[in-house]
């Protein structure tokens, strides 16, 4: 709270002196630093007393005292109080008191029966406040809470303690002498701790602590303490102690004028792997460098492969650390990037893998005043490299170590326009000249540097029929179609970039359905497909996609399960359904009609409403050597949560091997949640091993004291006592 002057409190009195007669309501003096005094009535006694009563009410500069009474007695420059008093700070912090005595400056003196408010959240009850410097509040005798109070009852959880000081200027609770209570059981004591108020963001001390106890490291606690350095930058050290494990994990972050980085990780000692320092790296950051350049960073690296998974830190099974800058205007794009992957499967070994990537991309378009359409320029780099020295040789099926490297340029040349003709027809056209050349190292089965210009058009129709409905409901059915011609001959350079294809929405009217130029499709190519829309602002609304390719020749690249390793690819089929109450469903898949079977699908359904959020989905995957796939993969994963009540809350997730009849991942949560207390409790197991991945079970327990600013705030789940 902030002070009156002695300046602006004599003049207030002064005023009032020189107001008589008085009336109610009528006391009022305003002085140039904004101070003012209301009371139903006003008493002058002798020279030095003056008594407001009634409703008395004083206002500064944003801090507003009010009480039954107040006696100022200018002999002792003193202020009388009778309650009951309530002073507001311009923060919105309330001290309440029965009765009490303040001097004129109101910096100093004894509030009896004083309770303290915080931010609407914290209440400090205690037998006395003492009011010292206008900064500290000295509270004896102390009962801290963030719970509604009600009568006798025993709030969820107090600290109680002999002495309380809250620094209003560091917004710092200190307390002595401090036991934690849950209902009136006592929990734990200590002797001194430091808490920052609820109105804090930032205040260096401990957070929230969790237990965790897993199958694998067993019991142990994580206990993190955060350290402030200035405005923009912040250490988080989390100490994590179990019978198998010592570990300390670490955040650092730091936010720039033009960017962030962040870095988190983790060293460990164990029983899992004697002898050993195990530990993980993560680092993240973006810059804006002006004149539209962006850099962005994102860098993983551990100490074993089983490292993130045995500690939680996460389920990924490659690591990817990257560089990128770049720049993307409406005419242009530049990017330079450089990626280095790290395997963490037992059978993939780093040294055949491509573990450093290097790509450098620059396109542009142009528009000429007399010449249609519009043209694009562009050029692309891309080498990658094996840290294996040995030569493919054609003699191992598998190419274990085998260290192939590659290096390819492409430059484009294209084209393209659109027409509108007589009945709402569109008419596409492109044109292309790819110029590439490929570089390959350590590869006797497959030329050194071959080349190839490959020039390439289409045509392609559009008849988009349009229909609005009732109550605004719009429909679009569209039939498309292309015919498209790709020349050139198919070079003999390696398969390392176009191994997974995808036939999809967004590819089905392309000249080139491989994810890379490593690969082209030949020959004349058509396609045809069938698109529908339904839009209702206020129903559901739905969206279907046909398609099909058709090829004048095959393409050995293509594999089992891309649906197009023959001359006519299989059917497309794709859709969504969605309605306002939140409920959405979508599905794709490639459909082989002679054989009745999908090579390829996947169906996402969810439904997200006020007190639940559910979402499910299938994947189908043929087995498919060519892409390391030996077997089928059907699988089937769940995620859900739904709230029991305003304060329960229960979570569900799993994931299961429809082809292996078993589950790989399965987890439950509860959580708990009121105005004064969070508490959550998950229990997880995962069932798939290898040879450098272990079964496991976790268990996890945290448990947050609201109304702190280390616990966050409740203000939602504020109740009455009649609630």
């Amino acid at each position: 709270m902030r002070p009156w002057s002695r300046t602006a409190l004599a003049t207030l009195i002064l005023t009032a002196l020189a107001s008589l007669p008085l009336r109610a309501q009528d006391t009022a003096a305003q002085t140039e630093d904004a101070a003012l005094l209301v009371a139903d009535s006003v008493l002058i006694e002798g020279e030095s007393r003056l008594i407001a009563e009634g409703n008395v009410e004083a206002l500064y500069d944003g801090t507003r005292l009010t009480a039954t009474r107040i006696v100022y007695d200018q002999s002792t420059d003193s202020l009388s109080l009778d309650g009951p008093v309530r002073v507001t700070d311009p923060q919105g912090n309330v001290l309440l008191a029965d009765g009490g005595e303040l001097g004129s400056d109101l910096e100093d003196g004894l509030l009896r029966g004083a309770r303290m408010v915080l931010d609407e959240q914290l209440q400090l009850a205690s037998v006395e406040a003492r009011r010292v410097e206008g900064r500290y509040t000295q509270l004896s005798r102390v009962a801290v809470t963030s719970c509604q109070v009600c009568g006798t009852k025993a709030p969820l959880w107090q600290i109680r303690a002999s002495r309380v000081v809250h620094d209003q200027e560091e917004r710092q609770l200190y307390f002595e002498n401090a036991s934690l209570r849950v209902g009136r059981v006592p929990i734990f004591w200590v002797p001194y701790m430091r808490l920052p108020d609820p109105t804090l963001e930032r205040a260096r001390g401990f957070l929230i602590p969790s237990v965790r106890s897993t199958s694998l490291l067993g019991f142990g606690i994580k206990v993190p303490y955060f350290i402030p350095i200035g405005d923009h930058r912040d250490v988080t050290i989390t100490p994590y102690f179990s019978p198998v494990t010592q570990t300390f994990e670490g955040r650092y972050r730091q936010a720039f004028r033009n960017g962030r980085i962040t870095l988190t990780g983790a060293l460990s000692r164990d029983t899992l792997l004697r002898d050993e320092m195990r530990g993980y790296l993560f680092a993240e950051g973006e810059f804006d460098l002006g004149r539209d350049f962006k850099l962005d960073f994102s860098l993983q690296s551990t100490t074993d492969d089983s490292y993130l998974s045995d500690y939680g830190y996460g389920d990924s099974d490659r690591l990817y650390s990257t560089v990128t800058l770049s720049r993307v205007r409406w005419n242009e794009l530049l990017s330079a990037g450089i990626t280095n992957s790290e395997s963490l499967r037992d059978d993939e070994p780093d040294v055949s893998q491509p573990s450093i990537i290097t790509d450098l991309r620059a396109e542009r378009r142009f528009f000429f005043p007399r010449i249609p359409g519009e043209f694009r320029i562009g050029a692309v780099a891309h080498n990658h490299y094996r840290p294996s020295d040995l030569d493919v040789d054609g003699t191992d099926d598998d190419l274990i170590v085998d260290g192939r490297d590659v290096t390819r340029t492409t430059a484009e040349l294209s084209w393209r326009n659109r027409w509108t003709l007589a009945g709402g027809l569109r008419l596409g056209a492109e044109g292309y000249i790819w110029a590439d050349a490929f570089w390959t190292d350590q590869d006797s089965t497959t030329p050194e540097r071959v080349s190839q210009i490959t020039p390439a058009a289409s045509l392609e129709l559009r008849w988009p029929l349009i229909r609005q409905g009732y109550g605004g409901t719009r429909y679009l059915l569209e039939p498309v179609a292309q015919l498209g011609w790709v020349g050139g001959e198919r070079l003999g350079q390696a398969n390392d970039e176009s191994t997974g294809v995808e036939l999809d929405q967004g590819n089905l009217l392309s000249l080139s359905r491989f994810p890379a130029a490593d690969r082209r499709e030949r020959g004349r190519i058509g396609a045809v497909g069938l698109r529908f829309l339904r839009d209702a602002p206020a129903g559901w609304s739905a969206g279907l996609t046909l398609g099909r390719v058709w090829r004048e020749e095959d393409e050995p690249d293509f594999t089992r399960s891309s649906g197009m390793d023959s001359r006519v690819s299989d059917y497309l089929i794709a859709g969504y359904i969605q309605n306002a109450a939140g409920l959405n469903f979508s599905t794709r898949g490639l459909l082989d009609l002679e054989d009745l079977r999908f090579s390829k699908a996947e169906a996402r359904a969810g439904w997200v409403a006020d007190r639940f959020d559910f979402s499910a989905s299938y994947l189908l995957l043929v087995n498919d050597p060519e892409e390391n796939r030996q077997g089928s993969v059907s699988e089937w994963s769940f995620d859900g949560r739904y709230d029991l009540n305003r304060h329960w809350t229960g979570e569900a997730s799993w994931q299961y091997d429809l082809s292996d009849r078993r589950f790989a991942k399965a987890a439950l949560g509860l959580e708990y949640q009121n105005e004064c207390a969070q508490v959550n409790f998950s229990v997880s197991r995962r069932f798939a091993s290898s040879t450098n991945l272990e079964p496991s079970t976790d268990f996890g327990l945290t448990v947050a004291l609201k109304g702190f600013s280390t616990g966050g705030s409740a203000k939602e789940y504020r109740r009455s006592c009649s609630y």
